[in-house]
C-alpha cells in the first residue's frame, strides 16, 4: 500500500523515529541494527517451547488412554474433547494462513509492483545505479499466475499435499516451530542482505506461532487443568498421570503468555526487547497466579458444578464488555476485533493480559483486586460446603492445606509480578526512574537547511528522550527534569534517533497501531507478502512508513494510491 502522505518510518532492524509526536508518552530509545540478531539463546528458547508443546499434548493423550483402560469413560471423553476440539480449531486457522500466504494472485503481484515502483522514487540519487537491478529483481520475484513450468507446478502440488498432511495430523505448531528455527539459523549463517530477509521471515513465523499457541493454550490447557484438578479433588486422590498432565498444562499456560509478550516486543522497534531473565520471572508470575486461580476454580466446581458454570459465563461477559469498552485496536476489521475481544475475555478468566497502552497500572490493580476477591469467595464457599465424612479431622487438615496453597500461590505470583515490574521491565523499573522530556522541535527548524532530515520525515519528530536513572543525572538535580531544547539554528545531534533515509520505502495507508497491538504488517497477510517481495527485490533494506495524523494538513493531503 502506497500513499502520497508520509508518516512514521519503522523497521524491524533500523533505528528510526517514532510515528507521531506526543508530549505524554515517554519511551525508551530504539534498538540498533546490530541488536537484531538471532542468537543461541533464541534457538534454545524455541527448542524449549517445542518440548513444552510435546509435554502438554502427550501427557493429556496418555492420561485419556489411562482413563479408558480404567473404564473411567466420562473422564476419558472430557479429557479427549479438550484435546481434540482446540487442536482442530488451531489447525484450521493455521492452514487458512498457509493457504493465503502460499497462494499466488494477480492482486498481490500488482500491489507489490506498485510498492516497488513507489519505493524507487524514494531512493536517493546515489542509488540510481542500483535501480535497474532492483527493478529487474522485482520482476523476477513478483508472484503472478501462469509463471513457471511443469516442475514448479509439481512442487506446488507437493507443498500443498505436505501441508495438508501436517495439519491433518495436528502438527502445524511443530512445523512452524521447526521452520522458525530454520529461518533463524539461516539468518545467522548468511550475511546481508540474505540475513535480513531470513530474519524478517523468522519474525513473521514467530508471530504466527505465538498467536496460535496462545489461542490453543487457553482453549485446551486452561480447561484441561481445571478439569483434572476437579477430578482429583472429588476423588481425594492424585494419580501420577493426573499430576503430570496438570503440571504440563500449567507450565504451557505460563510459558505461552510470557512467550507471546516477548515476541510482541521483539517485533516492534518502538519497544525495547524483553531479556530472558525478565521472561523467566514473568513465567513464574503467571505460573503461581494461574495455579492459584485454577485451584480455586476446581475447589468450587467440585461442590457447585452448575453455579461454577454460571460464574464462568458471567465473569467472561463482564471481562469482554470491559475490553470492548476500552476500544482496543488489534485487528483490521470491526468483526475481527469483536472476536478478538471475546477471545481475550477467555484469557481474562485466568490471568491478566494487557490490551491497551496507558493507565496499565490502574487497570491491572482493578483486575488483580477482582481476581483476589473471587478467589477468596470461591475458596470460602468450598470450605463451608465441602462434604464431610467419618475421617473429619483428616478432611479438615486437607481443607486447610488447600486454602493455604491457594493463598500462598497467589501471594508468590504477586511477588514475582512486583519483581518483574520493579527490576526487570524492559522500559525500566516502575520506581527509581524518572523521565527527561523535551519540548518538540518546531517543524520549521527540522525543515531548515541545517537539518539533515528529509522533508517526508519532518512531520514526525522524536517524541521524547531516553529514560534516565537517578544516578545518571547532573549533581544537585532532584525530581523530574524538563530540559528545553536549544533555540532554532543550534546543532543538537541525537545519534540514536537519526533516521535512515536511503533505500525503498513502503508507505502503509494506516496509522500505526499502539502497543500492545501488533503492527499491521504482522497481522495483515497482504502487507506481509508485499514486504517480503520488496525485501527480496530491493538492494537495500526497505523502510516501513505508516500514516501519521499529527497535523491537519497531512490528513487533508493524504491520498491512497494502492
Amino acid at each position: 500500500m502506497a500513499a502520497k502522505s508520509d508518516g512514521a518510518p519503522i523497521s524491524l532492524r533500523n533505528a528510526i523515529p517514532p510515528e507521531c509526536p506526543s508530549r505524554s508518552d515517554p519511551r525508551p530509545p530504539q534498538r540498533r541494527p546490530d541488536e537484531q540478531r538471532y542468537t543461541l539463546s533464541d534457538c534454545c528458547w524455541t527448542l524449549c517451547a517445542l518440548l513444552v508443546f510435546f509435554a502438554d499434548g502427550a501427557s493429556d493423550l496418555w492420561l485419556a488412554a489411562d482413563y479408558y483402560l480404567r473404564k473411567y469413560y466420562p473422564q476419558f471423553v472430557l479429557t479427549l474433547v479438550f484435546v481434540i476440539v482446540p487442536s482442530v480449531v488451531v489447525q484450521v486457522l493455521s492452514f487458512r494462513w498457509f493457504a493465503y500466504d502460499f497462494s499466488e494472485t494477480v492482486e498481490s503481484g500488482t500491489a507489490a509492483a506498485a510498492v516497488v515502483a513507489a519505493s524507487e522514487r524514494d531512493i536517493s540519487t546515489k542509488d540510481s545505479g542500483e535501480r535497474g537491478a532492483g527493478r529487474s529483481a522485482a520482476a523476477g520475484v513478483l508472484p503472478g499466475p501462469g509463471t513457471g513450468g511443469g516442475a514448479r507446478g509439481c512442487c506446488r502440488v507437493f507443498v500443498w499435499l505436505f501441508q495438508a498432511l501436517i495439519h491433518i495430523f495436528q502438527l502445524a505448531q511443530v512445523w512452524r516451530y521447526v521452520h522458525a528455527l530454520y529461518l533463524g539459523v539461516q539468518s545467522r549463517w548468511h550475511g546481508d542482505p540474505e540475513r535480513r530477509h531470513y530474519y524478517w521471515r523468522m519474525m513473521f513465523e514467530s508471530a504466527d506461532i505465538s498467536m496460535l499457541r496462545l489461542l490453543e493454550s487457553f482453549l485446551k490447557s486452561a480447561p484441561q487443568l481445571v478439569l483434572q484438578l476437579t477430578i482429583m479433588i472429588r476423588a481425594n486422590q492424585v494419580l501420577p498421570l493426573q499430576g503430570l498432565s496438570a503440571s504440563a498444562s500449567l507450565i504451557s499456560l505460563a510459558w505461552m503468555i510470557s512467550s507471546y509478550q516477548k515476541v510482541l516486543r521483539d517485533s516492534r522497534d518502538d519497544k525495547l526487547p524483553m531479556t530472558y531473565n525478565a521472561v523467566i520471572v514473568q513465567i513464574l508470575w503467571h505460573l503461581f497466579t494461574i495455579g492459584a486461580r485454577t485451584l480455586a476454580f476446581a475447589l468450587f466446581a467440585s461442590v457447585f458444578q452448575l453455579y461454577f458454570g454460571i460464574f464462568i459465563v458471567a465473569h467472561w461477559c463482564i471481562m469482554t464488555f470491559w475490553i470492548i469498552q476500552g476500544e482496543t485496536d488489534f485487528c483490521m476489521s470491526k468483526w475481527e476485533e469483536i472476536i478478538y475481544n471475546m477471545m481475550v475475555g477467555i484469557v481474562y478468566i485466568f490471568c491478566w493480559f494487557s490490551v491497551r497502552e496507558g493507565r496499565t497500572c490502574c487497570r491491572m490493580l482493578i483486575y488483580s483486586l477482582t481476581v483476589f476477591v473471587e478467589n477468596v469467595a470461591l475458596t470460602t464457599f468450598w470450605y463451608l460446603y465441602r462434604s464431610t465424612g467419618e475421617r473429619q479431622s483428616t478432611l479438615d487438615f486437607y481443607a486447610v492445606m488447600m486454602v493455604c496453597v491457594v493463598a500462598s500461590s497467589y501471594a508468590l505470583g504477586t511477588f514475582f509480578m512486583f519483581v518483574y515490574y520493579c527490576l526487570l521491565h524492559p522500559d525500566g523499573a516502575v520506581s527509581g526512574w524518572s523521565y527527561i522530556v523535551e519540548k518538540e522541535v518546531p517543524v520549521e527548524a527540522l525543515a531548515s537547511p541545517a537539518s539533515s532530515l528529509p522533508p517526508d520525515l519532518v512531520s514526525s519528530p522524536p517524541r521524547t528522550l531516553q529514560r534516565t536513572k537517578g544516578s545518571d543525572r547532573e549533581p544537585g538535580i532532584d525530581g523530574d527534569v524538563f530540559k528545553v531544547r536549544p533555540p532554532r539554528g543550534a546543532q543538537t545531534p541525537v545519534p540514536h534517533l537519526t533516521p535512515r533515509t536511503e533505500g525503498p520505502v513502503i508507505r502503509i495507508d494506516l496509522p500505526r497501531k499502539k502497543y500492545p497491538a501488533w503492527d499491521a504488517h504482522f497481522i495483515d497477510r497482504r502487507l506481509r507478502k508485499t514486504i517480503l517481495v520488496l525485501e527480496s527485490a530491493a538492494p537495500v533494506t526497505p523502510r516501513i512508513q505508516y500514516r501519521c495524523l499529527s497535523t491537519p494538513k497531512e490528513v487533508m493531503e493524504y491520498e491512497t494510491t494502492v
